[in-house]
């Protein structure tokens, strides 16, 4: 039987139990750093499986090694994430989140449960290829400094040590049975910003005795905006706030007002001028009116770039699996990811799996208290995946 066909019988043939794993992990969402019972159930399923794993890596990460059938120093890595966000869900499914607060609102419950499928593919098909299959299930990519780069440091791309990475991530704008993927530069760096502008708090109805923070946080944010619009075209760039809190009232002045945001961008020295920039204008126009700054900028994820190399094998072999007509380019992705910083060690890829379906309403982003996927996906991304790996060690 062609080794395509027989992967993707494989894929129906445990699609079911793939659903399974992915509604348990669904319902008993953890936090960042906090994946203790998420990494038990990994390897559970690793063992069961008879799958050789390596545990507590960076906290709660887990590294499973399938081996092909002859000895090879090439080594593929396949990527998932494990940790949900602290989100109330909304969906009204039989495996809502048990976790109030908590959801797998980015979808790493699909990531995980589907490298568990492929893991059980790649363990009945031993015998196709030559080398090893790293399995990295990782914890905190939600959070800074991220999961991927405390592994990293742990040596998870060492001993076998690695020669390439392939990751995949739910797309809700893209529908189901549909892969979407590019080349080079995809996704953006993402630096916090958290500001505390310090004024004079007071009664409203007395201006004089008082230097409101208020219109300084204002006037800040507006003049920030200068740091985008002043900027080359040619770089992408992000300057976002999404948190202003100002303990004040109609006739009460606050002291101060707490300020959290984003920079993003894809130019490391163009993202290091613009965090100048910012400080030079927090701190200028804060003082122009009375009042001071204390500004955190935190050095986040870096951009994510597509081994080029990798990703047109990837692509060539995506097509092979999927067809032409369900392989789509993808544009540039102002959103990060910690798996950046892989890409930044060994060629990677970085691939979009479309979970979209309009018929069923299945139609809200990442990051939502609705976010929910076709699971249909799932027979794609097992399968998909298996595929990827063995095709590209026997290349």
């Amino acid at each position: 039987m062609e080794l395509k066909t027989r992967i993707q019988n494989l894929a129906g043939e445990i699609f079911e139990d793939v659903i399974s794993l992915r509604r348990h992990i669904h319902a008993n969402p953890e936090l960042s750093f906090e994946e203790k019972n998420t990494a038990a159930f990994v390897q559970k399923q690793l063992q069961d499986m008879g799958i050789e794993y390596i545990p507590n890596i960076a906290g709660h990460g887990v590294v499973g090694l399938i081996h092909g059938k002859n000895s090879s120093d090439r080594v593929i890595a396949l990527r998932a994430d494990m940790d949900a966000l602290p989100i109330v869900e909304a969906n009204e499914v039989p495996y809502k989140s048990r976790n109030e607060g908590v959801m797998h609102a980015c979808g790493h419950d699909v990531h995980t449960s589907s490298l568990l499928g492929t893991a059980r593919i790649l363990s009945q098909l031993t015998d196709q290829f030559s080398g090893t299959i790293k399995l990295i299930f990782q914890p905190a990519e939600e959070k800074e400094p991220g999961g991927a780069s405390l592994m990293i440091r742990a040596g998870v791309l060492e001993t076998p040590k690695v020669n390439s990475i392939i990751g995949q991530h739910v797309h809700p704008f893209l529908p189901v049975g549909k892969i979407g993927i590019r080349s080079g530069m995809y996704m953006a760096s993402a630096d916090e910003i958290y500001m505390r502008v310090i004024g004079k708090g007071g009664h409203a109805a007395h201006p004089a005795h008082f230097i409101d923070p208020v219109t300084m946080t204002a006037q800040i944010l507006v003049t920030l905006q200068q740091v985008v619009s002043r900027s080359d075209p040619r770089i992408p760039t992000i300057l976002s706030f999404g948190k202003v809190i100002a303990q004040g009232a109609t006739n009460i002045i606050p002291n101060e007002v707490y300020v959290e945001g984003t920079l993003r961008t894809m130019n490391e020295a163009w993202r290091a001028k613009a965090k100048e920039k910012i400080a030079d204008i927090v701190h200028s126009v804060a003082k122009g009116l009375g009042g001071r700054v204390e500004l955190d900028i935190r050095h986040g994820y870096p951009f994510l770039v597509n081994d080029e190399v990798l990703t047109a094998r990837t692509k060539d072999y995506i097509t092979e699996y999927m067809g032409p007509e369900n392989v789509e380019d993808l544009d540039i992705w102002m959103a990060a990811e910690d798996f950046a910083w892989y890409t930044h060690e060994v060629p990677g890829c970085f691939y979009r799996l479309g979970t979209r379906n309009e018929t069923k309403g299945i139609v809200h982003g990442v990051h939502t208290p609705l976010f929910n996927i076709d699971e249909d996906a799932m027979k794609t991304s097992t399968g998909l995946m298996a595929w990827l790996a063995i095709r590209e060690l026997t290349k």
